[in-house]
């Protein structure tokens, strides 16, 4: 990643919510701690009344947050700033933005998408310094359609090239260890398709219930959440073409053709969609309420904290091979793995006995790891025939997933970032399955929090 010696304003639209202080600041000081020539003014801004001394105290505490050294942090908060703003305001929005100064310029919108659309359309009125980049937080719009009005507005802000659609889950190390595993390893490159692979499973199963999400959470549920955004960014990774060059524009376009050849498996989602929602139960010593009464959620909306959606990538390297896809929250244990099964071998000679199922490769994403399930000799009678596994841990990342993120976006560089296409394709992927559960054709079915989840889904199994 090529460093940026001139500071450059990071302008926060929304700083006082949760996402600035829990995610976003401390992911910048990580990433300020593994690059000490950057420099960086942040300015935040948002509707409530903020003493400079307030402000200057969440930065830090932001920062602490992520345990870096005195020196990192030091810089930035001599120089952060805070600006009272209505972001739905014309006048007040163009303070912000001159709040930044001469320099580089990078709006980041904290912000629930239809304020961030609202906010854009003003910041389209605005003459802007040439040097704005505005990053946006997923989801990008709220359905098919306005998502492709987005993308006509967003073009009326700023270039494309200037548009950074984030999803944190590319900075995640080991979905960006992914590319390398996958390119850099002949064993790997020639067993990555239909042919030897039966079927992909993307689960990233919490055990983290709403925690006082609901604002946010009831409105959008683990599909919009998760699948539509974060998991489907990771099957487009996996199932991609190969690229020539660590470029972000073929990447994109890589990504972007999976996507478009992504569908729902068999068309139905009645047969290829499943959903649930978590009542009480207890993980560990907590105790966790019934989702339907936690406080801020509408149970009449049946959001579900479970979603699982088995797609199809039609094209000659994948068709015939489901990937399913699964995030829940409030599960008895955390799982979040890429996992791929092999098919089995068309023959074992007569005479082995045992376990001869097919091969298994999991991607752990968080901590990060890789093993290798394979059949081979058991101990004892050289005969008989067991699983066995063979795993390596990746080694920490040297910052967090928003500090990654960051790093490209101060650069320039949108290696991270999802095309506007893509954001369009997403919801086109998922938009059978969320008309069909709005019209409740697919069961809303239950769990106690610590399970596993609804009894006879087949993830269950592999868990």
């Amino acid at each position: 990643m090529a460093q940026t010696q001139a500071p450059t304003t990071l302008l926060i639209l929304g700083a006082h919510g949760d996402l600035t202080h829990r995610l976003l600041l401390p992911g910048l000081a990580t990433l300020l701690d593994a690059d000490r020539h950057r420099h960086v003014r942040v300015v935040g801004a948002d509707r409530v009344e903020v003493s400079h001394e307030d402000w200057t105290a969440l930065v830090a505490d932001s920062f602490g947050l992520a345990k870096v050294p005195k020196k990192v942090a030091d810089p930035v908060l001599r120089r952060t700033a805070y600006v009272r703003t209505d972001v739905l305001d014309a006048n007040s929005l163009r303070q912000a933005v001159e709040a930044g100064g001469d320099g580089p310029l990078v709006i980041f919108f904290a912000l629930p998408p239809q304020i961030t659309m609202k906010a854009c359309e003003i910041l389209a009125r605005l003459d802007l310094p040439a040097t704005t980049r505005l990053a946006l937080e997923k989801p990008f719009g709220t359905d098919r359609r306005s998502a492709v009005a987005f993308n006509r507005l967003l073009s009326r802000a700023v270039p494309e090239d200037n548009i950074f659609r984030i999803d944190h889950f590319l900075g995640v190390s080991t979905v960006l260890n992914l590319i390398g595993m996958r390119f850099a390893n002949r064993v790997l490159q020639q067993v990555w398709d239909g042919e030897q692979i039966e079927k992909v499973e993307i689960v990233y199963d919490e055990d983290l219930a709403l925690e006082g999400r609901a604002g946010y959470y009831d409105g959008a549920g683990a599909l919009k959440d998760m699948l539509q955004s974060h998991l489907l960014q990771m099957l487009s990774i996996f199932a991609m073409e190969s690229i020539a060059t660590l470029d972000a524009r073929e990447l994109q376009e890589q990504k972007s053709q999976a996507l478009r050849a992504t569908r729902l498996w068999g068309g139905s989602p009645k047969r290829s969609s499943r959903r649930a929602r978590y009542t009480a139960g207890s993980i560990g010593d907590r105790a966790i309420p019934d989702y339907a009464k936690e406080e801020g959620v509408d149970p009449a909306r049946h959001t579900e904290t479970l979603a699982e959606v088995t797609l199809e990538v039609v094209n000659n390297r994948w068709k015939g091979v489901p990937f399913v896809l699964r995030s829940g929250k409030a599960l008895g244990t955390p799982r979040k793995q890429v996992v791929v099964h092999f098919r089995p071998v068309a023959h074992v000679p007569k005479g082995f006995r045992g376990e001869t199922g097919g091969d298994r490769l999991v991607i752990d994403l968080k901590p990060g790891g890789v093993s290798f399930t394979v059949t081979m000799n058991a101990e004892g009678d050289p005969l008989d025939l067991e699983q066995k596994t063979l795993s390596a841990t990746l080694a920490a990342p040297r910052m967090q997933p928003y500090g990654e993120v960051l790093g490209y976006i101060l650069d320039g560089d949108q290696l991270l970032s999802v095309g506007g296409d893509a954001a369009v394709d997403c919801w086109r992927i998922m938009e059978p399955v969320i008309t069909a559960w709005a019209a409740d054709k697919v069961p809303l079915e239950s769990y106690a929090a610590g399970s596993a989840g609804p009894d006879g889904w087949p993830s269950n199994a592999d868990a």
